[in-house]
């Protein structure tokens, strides 16, 4: 369902809901995906990785391995270049080059359970696998730092001897693991609190999540004879893959190949580089190229799941619902290497309000747990789930109906986010208002242990480059030629703006994903960016297409290119005399000169395109087993402009789907020593079509002012709001106030017995 307060403009392409151009091949099995890449003479290889979540590496003896036959090499981190400490661009923020490669495999020390510490190839995968189980690595266990708040104490054990903290600029003087401290305000908080008929309070904690992505990471490579290096990986990003082997390996940029392949779900988690270059020094060392794949507990033991946090937040508000002043202190898990997203989460945490004072503080904090990632707008979950379960509280306090206290205080057209940012035309009051006439909200909820709850959620949305080709065929088709991985859509949404510039079919759009070597540079597939970002190249792009078909069009009638005009598809003589159409005219260029080719690039500014989302679900809990089912779930969207409405619909539906598992079943459960008890998706609880509802998408558009065409982009949003709305409900099916994830059955049945005044002997 879409809606929109402002009069649409009247589209030929955008808005339709065309058959994806990579359909057939994805539905018939034909795409090639990392796993299924073959190529000629390949070593199959596999990582040692460490077993306990902190230890010191004493010693690390392959000598058994190298002597099983058909074992070709082994390496550690002394095969590995050791760069200088600078700061890498990962696409969704930087992190220290030598963290990078010490992440990759473990020098001195282990700092997690799953680190890899050595890796082996082999003729095959069964000998890879044994190999590994031969190599020996001689541990001194230390303690491990578990709990982020713990963790920041003085007397935690320490991950980095040399991690000191910058503190607002300033860089401490002893090691700690808090990375850093960053901080925003605005107004005068001191006297907000002041002001403030009530104030509200509360912590909320939430343990690490992993993406849920059903492909494995895995790549292949081929370090040439000539010295340039090849890799084949399912990634989000491979420019962004690129540029950290490059630093890691040794390399120049331009002696690195990358090719992505399909990639089967990546949500922020395959950003980060795992396996490339390992596969890499494993193909120097033999001569051979080397395929490595991870299975499922490699996955969640060895990569970047979302980061866990402690969040304490304070609203103080007025009498009549007016939120006068605002403070948070967030303590977010970066893993065992520091660069958490941690930042985002204080961008996002009261976004969607006019709040006059605000104080806000942040800390990056090293934890004996796997280096974190990003995850589907990174750390803004966690915090809506701290800020707009105090914003319900405020509701019933003031007796205001939670979509109205919302209204009263929404961010607008002129608002001031609290670091700095001054919001242009936004649309977070236009999902309020969808959610108020929407059937749901017309629908009473009736029966014990049934609540319903409200809360949104805001992504600012990433710009950052992009760059695109587009060239012209002689039959009026267009080939479109970019590098931004399609996750969710996106080569039919880049191929559809493109239809729309030039005038032709979406279907007559030829769109191509390609290597690094064949098209300019591309920012990650992330932060709901590619729509938006890569749209407005495909849309430069597409306007440098027409001014050259429209000079071939006068060379082929001897006129003035001033003197042609287009409409959609027509190019025609401003004197009416003569006109023709585009794939006419397409036929024709090797009589006007030749090819057709043009390029579009850009470096978007992402301070115009933020999306905001309001949500309402209903809920019932079974008091005798705490288990919480979903009856109802509507996600109200902010789109801008809805490209392809069908995969709006999908993110929206998937991004709720993700919400509603991390509210009430995700979480990486740790042993007192750091160990994941949960690494496999038996134990790992995500919620399959038995676990949800349908779940309604209202789209709403309400242009961006900066693009052409209004988008913003639609796939972090809708993750946000999710657990909020969910432990508000929870709340008014049995009157208890959650404020940890996830709010599994055990969590909700220990609140019931409490509530009812017989809570259990032990927890």
């Amino acid at each position: 369902m879409t809606t929109t307060k402002e009069q649409p403009k009247q589209y030929r392409v955008i808005g339709t809901r065309p058959i994806r151009h990579d359909g057939v091949d994805k539905v018939t099995g034909r795409a090639i995906y990392g796993a299924d890449f073959k190529i000629a003479g390949a070593l199959h290889g596999k990582v040692v990785r460490s077993p306990h979540a902190h230890a010191r590496i004493k010693s690390i003896d392959p000598s058994r391995a190298l002597e099983l036959p058909g074992v070709k090499a082994v390496i550690t981190s002394a095969d590995m270049p050791r760069p200088k400490a600078k700061m890498v661009d990962l696409g969704e923020g930087p992190m220290n080059a030598l963290h990078l490669r010490n992440n990759l495999i473990a020098e001195g020390k282990a700092l997690y359970r799953g680190h890899a510490v050595a890796a082996v190839a082999a003729v095959d995968a069964h000998v890879a696998e044994e190999a590994a189980r031969l190599i020996k690595v001689e541990y001194e266990p230390l303690e491990p730092a578990i709990d982020v708040r713990a963790a920041m104490e003085p007397s935690a054990p320490l991950l980095h001897d040399d991690l000191f903290t910058d503190d607002l600029g300033e860089t401490a003087k002893k090691p700690s693991n808090v990375a850093k401290h960053v901080c925003f305000e605005k107004g005068d908080v001191e006297k907000g609190f002041g002001a403030a008929d009530r104030i509200f309070e509360g912590e909320f904690n939430a343990v690490m999540v992993h993406q849920g992505y059903i492909e494995p990471h895995n790549a292949t490579a081929l370090w040439n004879a000539d010295g340039h290096l090849t890799i084949w990986c399912s990634t989000q990003g491979a420019f962004t893959v690129r540029e950290q082997v490059a630093e890691v390996v040794g390399l120049a940029v331009s002696r690195v190949k990358v090719v992505p392949l399909e990639i089967g779900g990546g949500f922020g988690g395959k950003i980060p580089i795992y396996l490339e270059p390992v596969a890499a020094l494993l193909s120097r060392k033999t001569g051979r190229p080397v395929k490595m794949t991870m299975d499922r507990a490699e996955v969640f033991e060895g990569t970047g799941p979302t980061p866990g946090s402690s969040i304490r937040v304070k609203i103080g508000a007025t009498k009549d619902g007016r939120f006068v002043v605002a403070s948070a202190d967030m303590a977010y898990e970066a893993g065992a290497f520091p660069g958490s997203p941690f930042v985002c989460g204080m961008l996002t945490v009261f976004a969607p309000y006019d709040i006059e004072n605000i104080h806000i503080d942040g800390y990056d904090v090293v934890v004996n747990k796997p280096k974190t990632a990003a995850y589907r707008a990174p750390c803004a979950t966690n915090a809506a789930m701290a800020s707009e379960t105090l914003i319900d509280e405020i509701a019933e306090w003031a007796g205001l109906d939670p979509l109205d206290i919302r209204t009263k205080n929404a961010a607008r057209e002129g608002t001031r986010r609290a670091d700095g940012l001054v919001f242009p035309r936004i649309g977070f009051e236009e999902t309020v208002e969808a959610a108020r006439r929407s059937e749901h909200a017309a629908t009473r909820l009736e029966g014990p242990y049934r609540g319903r709850g409200v809360a949104s959620g805001y992504w600012f949305n990433c710009g950052l480059k992009s760059s695109v080709t587009v060239t012209v065929n002689s039959d009026g088709t267009v080939n479109l030629v970019e590098g931004s991985t399609d996750i969710g859509g996106t080569r039919a949404s880049l191929a559809m703006q493109l239809a729309e510039v030039i005038g032709v079919d979406a279907e007559d759009v030829r769109p191509q994903v390609v290597d690094t070597d064949s098209v300019g540079y591309n920012d990650v597939t992330g932060g709901s960016r590619v729509t938006f970002a890569s749209g407005l190249a495909v849309i430069e792009a597409g306007k440098e297409t027409k001014k050259k078909m429209a000079e071939r069009a006068a060379m082929l009638w001897k006129a003035s290119p001033d003197d042609v005009e287009v409409e959609g598809s027509t190019y025609r003589l401003r004197d009416g005399s003569k006109s023709i159409e585009f794939k006419e005219l397409a036929g024709k260029l090797g009589k006007t000169g030749g090819p057709v080719v043009a390029q579009g690039s850009v470096n978007a500014d992402p301070s115009v395109g933020g999306g905001f989302g309001t949500h309402m679900v209903d809920l019932e809990v079974d008091p005798e087993t705490g288990k919480v089912t979903i009856l109802r779930y509507t996600a109200v969207q902010d789109a801008g402009k809805a490209i392809h409405p069908a995969y709006v619909e999908g993110q929206i539906q998937g991004g709720v789907t993700q919400g509603i598992g991390w509210a009430i079943n995700e979480e990486y459960r740790w042993s007192a020593e750091g160990r994941m008890t949960n690494a496999s998706f038996l134990d790992y609880r995500m919620p399959t079509s038995l676990d949800l509802p349908m779940i309604d998408a209202i789209i709403v558009e309400v242009p961006n002012p900066g693009h052409p065409f209004g988008v913003r982009g639609v796939g972090e949003v809708p993750i946000v709001p999710p657990p909020a709305a969910i432990a508000n409900a929870i709340y008014r099916a049995i009157g208890v106030r959650l404020r940890d994830l996830p709010m599994n059955p055990a969590r909700v049945l220990r609140a019931v017995l409490t509530a009812a005044g017989t809570p259990p002997e032990d927890e």
